[in-house]
């Protein structure tokens, strides 16, 4: 477990599979997710979630909680190949819990973990445009912005260009 304040990350248990699919089946942050995060998210995508997530090796997902509650993911995902000293991140925050710097702290965490933990010098994200509150979190977090990917995203019927950031191992 990685615990900063009111904020801690552990690995996903199937008794948070409920409030999981309570969470994540909500249009706006599927809006900003690749096509692989279900939308409506189902307790059955949930409990496949995180059967799949826990039979990883290593276990690189983690549920945040705030005050003790579920309230979003968080995972860091090492590339294989010539790629294989990068790992993306990507996370996702529960709409009730917005605005509170929970998504920030997570990421702050996450790359921390990435550093220590995997034999990796560089994490990245790609960012759909307009989900400038994501941008913040990343920049907020030491992230440099490296590329806009024009038209590189189609989700919901249209065409967004993909914002890709960086961050090096100091």
């Amino acid at each position: 477990m990685i615990n900063a304040s009111k904020i801690s990350l552990r690995f996903f248990e199937p008794a948070d599979a409920e409030r999981l699919a309570f969470l994540a089946n909500n249009k706006k942050i599927w809006l900003n997710l690749r096509d692989g995060f279900p939308h409506p998210y189902t307790l059955d995508d949930a409990r496949e979630f995180i059967e799949r997530n826990n039979n990883s090796n290593p276990q690189t997902v983690f549920a945040i909680l705030y005050e003790g509650d579920l309230c979003g993911a968080i995972g860091i995902f090492k590339m294989e190949d010539v790629y294989r000293k990068s790992a993306e991140i990507g996370y996702w925050i529960a709409e009730p819990y917005w605005g509170k710097g929970i998504a920030s702290e997570s990421v702050s965490r996450i790359v921390e973990f990435g550093f220590k933990e995997l034999d990796i010098v560089r994490i990245y994200a790609g960012i759909f445009s307009n989900n400038t509150a994501s941008q913040r979190v990343i920049e907020k977090n030491g992230f440099i912005k490296e590329a806009v990917l024009k038209n590189a995203v189609y989700k919901n019927n249209a065409l967004l260009d993909e914002v890709r950031y960086a961050i090096l191992k100091k």
